[in-house]
């Protein structure tokens, strides 16, 4: 079994969902960035989502789209990137998922980036922006590395999509809460909870639900039929205003809307 599924169903065995945390490495730079990830950790995260910057941001929203720019305007450069994984896996033992955008792995090379990747202790990809049947490559990659790889299920995907995405998904599925680029709402769309039965329907045994959560609230709505949720610009706003102290604070909020029966796992399960 991935790491990321085992993570996922340590939490089950604990009567809560999982709580993943996404943080952009190199942010404001690549050390505290590191120190960022682990600070996540100590303070009730699963599962480490780490972004990478990247100068063409499409998925993201304003705070995280800032918080990139000032990542790569203070030098950060994907060579940054494996030493800074295989520290905070060595130092948290959580898995860490790379959130990255395609372009950056077909330039540095699939096979490449994969074994990079697995060397430095990380668990796998989430990539927002190439489909399963655009990345053959990626895939035999990832069996033969072991690597999870993570796609992406929007409301507005077919049926023969999804059942796709569940096929070529490991780990979990990333449930997109609602259609547009990330950020906190105040309310999640009732989307989400018909999306993530479609993908059960179709198989998936993990479904994490991000875009959009902001609070412990939040978090717990979302783990009524999730596996885990997903949370990112509450999370880069709390290092941007208070740095670490306010990060671990807002961390251990969020956490604590994971304390429930994870009916969504049992559901999934039974």
């Amino acid at each position: 079994m991935s790491r990321v599924a085992a993570a996922i169903d340590a939490a089950w065995v604990e009567g809560r969902g999982a709580f993943v945390g996404y943080l952009p490495l190199g942010y404001p730079d690549v050390r505290t960035s590191i120190e960022a990830a682990v600070t996540l950790a100590e303070n009730g995260a699963d599962i480490l989502e780490l972004g990478p910057p990247y100068s063409d941001p499409v998925m993201d929203g304003a705070i995280i789209q800032e918080a990139t720019q000032t990542a790569l305007a203070n030098g950060f450069r994907l060579r940054d990137l494996f030493p800074a994984v295989r520290e905070i896996a060595d130092r948290t033992g959580v898995p860490v998922l790379v959130m990255t955008y395609w372009n950056p792995v077909w330039q540095y090379g699939v096979d490449r980036y994969a074994d990079a990747l697995s060397e430095a202790g990380g668990a796998g990809l989430i990539t927002p922006d190439i489909t399963p049947d655009a990345a053959a490559e990626w895939i035999a990659a990832s069996e033969r590395t072991g690597l999870d790889r993570v796609f992406l299920a929007a409301p507005t995907s077919t049926d023969e999509r999804l059942a796709l995405i569940v096929r070529s998904s490991t780990g979990f599925v990333y449930t997109v809460s609602t259609m547009g680029i990330t950020g906190e709402r105040a309310e999640l769309d009732a989307a989400a909870r018909t999306l993530t039965q479609r993908l059960r329907d179709h198989g998936a045994e993990r479904t994490a639900v991000g875009i959009g959560i902001s609070t412990a609230e939040q978090v717990a709505g979302v783990l009524e039929y999730a596996d885990g949720a997903i949370v990112g610009t509450a999370l880069v706003r709390a290092l941007r205003d208070g740095g670490l102290e306010r990060l671990a604070a807002t961390a251990r909020t969020l956490s604590a809307g994971t304390r429930g029966p994870a009916r969504g796992h049992l559901d999934s399960t039974s």
